[in-house]
């Protein structure tokens, strides 16, 4: 069995996916993964990742937002 924790929800203006991040912790071995759950309408797209993988993909969007600029 597992716990989930409801982190954050985030709707995408353009496309209109609703974006979950769930912290999901395993109570069998202890391991903690982030879930992001991605709603596309009827469809899911479901990942559970590692805090390695999410310090990675973390760093590389925030990269990239900051590289955008705020005129936009």
């Amino acid at each position: 069995m597992a716990k989930i924790t409801e982190l954050n929800k985030i709707h995408v203006p353009l496309g209109g996916q609703q974006i979950e991040l769930q912290q999901v912790d395993h109570t069998e071995d202890g391991m903690s993964m982030l879930r992001v759950r991605i709603r596309e309408g009827k469809r899911f797209t479901i990942f559970d990742i590692d805090p390695a993988t999410a310090g990675q993909w973390a760093a590389t969007m925030l990269q990239w937002a900051n590289s955008q600029g705020n005129d936009k």
